[in-house]
């Protein structure tokens, strides 16, 4: 195996624990690329290694390398069927009789064609537990319709700020949200809690901010020695979104080469417009005005849902209430603030000292707030996340989420001083309308300072909440 970073990613522990606990044979890891998910696979294969599970008894295929399988009918299977006879010389279930555990690792599996009935069938024949990673939300959706029962999904974004402290030698504990589930969501004292846990640890909270406010999430922005960030930027744009341009998108169905430069254009309008819902027409004219023709409504719509599939973005849909959605568009999230920096040549700070020093970036920061907190929420698995557009009589929320019958309106206010009152109203109005059925609310702002005096709402900085994960 290659040499691999004493520092770990939570994500390792979670993938550990759901291979532990067996709930089902294959562990499913998507996330963007570049995240660190092969690095964390690695390391859950040296902890098997140690644990002393055979050698043998663990089989990873790196899937994106492998053209000549292109070629092959149902690789998974064939792969399997040689692992079988050339390296166990037994089948997988001879392995499980004998009560040794068997590992099949495939990364970046969203690369094989029909990957997941072949999943399935390997699964449901064979004892062994499979772990996968991949970077296509719309593949790795497709493939989770037909393993229903045999999977269990883990979200992974960039890296935290409890992460981000580990790789610069500081401490900032566990992540406050435990891997078990979104119960604690619902608890108005659990929000209390975590605001607490920032306040105790504010200067270390601080710190990580401040890293994370010039460079990003992204572990290569974050490795010893701290590279100048015009090189970060670089690789950024080259290992992430580029490839994600002119590989993984570049075919469509039909082998149909797709147009890179309106989805670069598209791209480059979800950095500007980060935090905000532009809609489709809007969007439509400034491509059309960036490339000199016409661009179609069906096909902005059609690639910015590409992009989203790669993970590069998130969009956040419209609330749904009483099985009808408000009528909007979409908010877009970045995976991370970094990916705008590196792509448009701007770094914007999130950090509120450095934002007192540059008090004219203080709404484009705003929005990049609203963008971090949307894209933190949305690698919680299983949370169901969106924003309500403003409508007569109801002021817009930024973001609500959905917990069972539940709901938790969330307002950001990335400012230096709040108003009790104004910067409420969107919450209040929310929570006073019985068939929301939001027991509080979350006002997320730039510093601890800030204190609401409306028990139903709980003010905490953005630096506090990104200590979830």
């Amino acid at each position: 195996m290659p040499s691999l970073p004493a520092t770990r990613r939570h994500l390792v522990r979670q993938m550990q624990r759901r291979l532990e606990m067996r709930l089902a044979p294959a562990v499913v890891v998507r996330g963007p690329r570049q995240i660190g998910k092969t690095t964390a696979q690695l390391q859950v294969i040296e902890d098997l290694l140690k644990q002393g599970v055979p050698p043998r008894n663990i089989f990873r295929v790196q899937a994106d390398q492998l053209s000549a399988v292109e070629e092959v009918t149902e690789p998974i299977l064939r792969l399997a069927d040689w692992y079988e006879e050339v390296v166990l010389g037994e089948t997988l279930n001879a392995v499980a009789h004998r009560g040794e555990p068997t590992y099949l690792v495939f990364d970046e599996i969203q690369n094989l064609d029909r990957w997941a009935p072949q999943l399935k069938s390997l699964v449901d024949h064979s004892t062994t537990q499979a772990l996968i990673t991949g970077s296509s939300v719309l593949r790795i959706e497709q493939g989770r319709d037909s393993l229903a029962g045999r999977i269990t999904t883990i979200e992974a974004g960039v890296l935290s700020l409890t992460e981000i402290a580990a790789f610069r030698g500081l401490d900032l504990g566990a992540p406050f949200l435990a891997d078990n589930g979104l119960q604690p969501l619902l608890d108005q004292k659990f929000w209390e809690g975590l605001r607490e846990h920032g306040r105790t640890m504010a200067s270390e909270r601080d710190q990580a901010f401040r890293w994370f406010s010039v460079r990003g999430g992204y572990p290569l922005a974050h490795q010893p020695g701290d590279l100048d960030w015009a090189f970060v930027a670089d690789q950024l744009n080259e290992t992430v979104i580029r490839r994600v341009i002119r590989h993984d998108l570049r075919f469509g169905g039909r082998k149909r080469r797709r147009d890179e430069a309106l989805l670069e254009a598209l791209f480059l309008l979800a950095c500007r417009y980060a935090g905000q819902c532009p809609g489709p027409h809007l969007l439509a004219r400034e491509a059309s005005r960036a490339l000199g023709t016409d661009v179609s409504l069906p096909k902005v719509r059609q690639y910015f849902r590409l992009l989203a599939d790669t993970l590069l973005i998130r969009l956040i849909d419209p609330l749904q209430l009483r099985l009808k959605r408000t009528q909007g568009s979409t908010k877009i999230c970045l995976a991370d603030h970094g990916l705008r920096a590196s792509w448009l040549q701007e770094v914007v700070p999130l950090d509120p000292d450095a934002l007192t020093r540059e008090p004219h970036l203080t709404a484009l920061a705003g929005h990049l707030a609203e963008s971090v907190l949307g894209a933190t929420l949305s690698t919680i698995s299983h949370l169901d996340l969106a924003h309500r557009p403003g409508r007569t009589g109801e002021p817009e929320l930024d973001f609500v989420l959905t917990i069972g019958t539940r709901r938790i309106p969330v307002e950001v206010k990335y400012q230096r001083k709040i108003d009790p009152l104004r910067d409420t109203e969107g919450l209040r109005t929310f929570l006073e309308k019985a068939a929301n059925n939001a027991p509080f609310g979350l006002l997320v702002t730039q510093t601890d300072l800030e204190t609401v005096t409306d028990p139903r709402i709980v003010a905490l900085p953005l630096s506090t909440v990104m200590l979830l994960r």
